[in-house]
């Protein structure tokens, strides 16, 4: 589990690094960046996660999603994981919604994807265990989770299946449930194959309505998005009305799917979870 450090910079007084490990749960090579805010010495500071959308790798969120100032305000570390394995050897397919790149944060069943794609363990297990023990500064007893589009999708059932473990849930553009939308039902059958069983706790919906709970979400969405036929925000308001969990869907005028969108609100989730995590 030895960490590798490929790069780190100087940023709104803090650190940003991005680092390498050789990963048990996919069996390859995995790249992670993290940001660290000034801090004292032996001070601990809570972790916000962010989990990225199809096609994306940890380098999108950290180029361009503008977070940096607002977690050394409120003092959260910020940590954004690669969307699946990559490398010679890692299975792929056509398109971009499918194999290398869209890893869907659950792990596969089916050959050959079985063989690397373990998203699931590696986000919910493998990695908050290397943070703890090469983050001294990061206290993991006060998480949060957020992500975008498939990243979404998986702060949402992550955060589901997890309540005791993160303080706060919220996402942009999430798709809201993966059983009932093309890329979904691609990815669930190509990699968990047609078991619809095994479907239900990688769906927020199917989640919700099979009884996890959250105290509350924030989503924001963007009218704008060309997407929505994937996303289906409507969905997720309306399972989380019947369950009776506290959701704020913001729907921006305007924004569509982009790192344009992603940047203009990342400020307010990062405020929004950090109180949380300080309350």
């Amino acid at each position: 589990m030895a960490l590798e450090t490929v790069s780190t910079s100087t940023s709104h007084g803090g650190t940003q690094g991005v680092y390498r490990h050789a990963s048990a749960a996919t069996g390859t090579p995995m790249t992670f960046s993290v940001f660290v805010p000034a801090h004292a010495p032996g001070e601990r500071l809570p972790v916000l996660w962010y989990l990225s959308g199809l096609t994306c790798t940890h380098a999108n969120v950290t180029e361009k999603g503008e977070f940096r100032a607002a977690c050394a305000e409120h003092r959260v570390i910020f940590i954004a994981p690669d969307t699946s394995p990559r490398g010679e050897g890692v299975p792929d397919a056509e398109g971009y919604d499918f194999g290398q790149g869209a890893g869907f944060y659950l792990d596969a069943t089916q050959a050959p994807w079985s063989m690397h794609f373990h998203m699931r363990s590696y986000i919910e297990d493998e990695l908050p265990a290397l943070i703890a023990a090469e983050f001294p500064m990061a206290d993991m007893a006060r998480q949060s989770i957020t992500g975008h589009s498939m990243g979404g999708h998986g702060a949402l059932t992550i955060g589901l299946r997890n309540p005791d473990r993160f303080r706060s849930v919220s996402a942009f553009a999430p798709i809201a449930s993966a059983m009932h939308c093309s890329w979904g039902e691609k990815a669930l059958t190509g990699y968990l194959g047609t078991n619809l069983a095994a479907w239900r706790v990688h769906d927020a919906c199917a989640l919700i309505a099979d009884g996890a709970r959250l105290p509350e979400l924030l989503v924001d969405q963007g009218d704008a998005d060309g997407f929505l036929d994937q996303l289906k925000p409507e969905l997720l308001r309306d399972a989380c009305a019947a369950a009776g969990i506290p959701l704020t869907l913001r729907m921006q005028p305007g924004y569509d799917h982009s790192y344009y969108f992603i940047s203009t609100f990342m400020p307010e989730h990062v405020a929004w979870h950090a109180k949380r995590l300080h309350g």
